[in-house]
């Protein structure tokens, strides 16, 4: 998850070409995705009736919530790219959008939960719960360790 960091950083890096930037964004997130699966894999222990149910249950979460990391790095690169002259109004703008992407992530994880819950049952789909939030939360955190605080 440490690439996070180099995905943040290169948010706020207006001098590389767009192009360079897309396709090294890309390549993060294709190895924060595989990280993922991995953990999840490690600790769900799934047996293989569970595996064939659960996996392209998640891949749709996964392409859902790559809707909402893009939106998220679309605010991450317009925070970056306003920083140095953030108005009351961009600020609004900015925290607005925050807030949405929250929500949508929210919606995202109680949609996903029943339908986990629904093919698996309760205690499966909490601990997928479980793991999506902790996994999230690490995100967040270096995420935000990376960030500037508004001046």
């Amino acid at each position: 998850m440490r690439k996070l960091l180099w995905l943040v950083a290169l948010m706020a890096m207006p001098a590389m070409a767009q192009a360079q930037q897309d396709a090294y964004v890309e390549l993060l997130r294709s190895d924060v995705k595989t990280q993922r699966v991995a953990i999840i894999t490690e600790v769900m222990q799934f047996s293989d009736s569970a595996s064939a149910v659960f996996w392209p249950i998640y891949r749709d979460y996964e392409f859902e919530a790559t809707k909402i990391g893009d939106d998220m790095l679309a605010l991450i690169k317009d925070y970056a790219a306003n920083y140095d002259s953030l108005s009351d109004e961009m600020a609004k703008d900015l925290a607005s959008r925050a807030l949405r992407i929250d929500e949508d992530r929210l919606k995202l994880r109680k949609k996903y939960f029943k339908r986990v819950e629904k093919a698996l049952g309760s205690v499966t789909a909490a601990k997928f719960l479980q793991i999506e939030n902790q996994i999230a939360l690490l995100i967040d955190l270096q995420i935000a360790q990376s960030l500037p605080l508004i001046q």
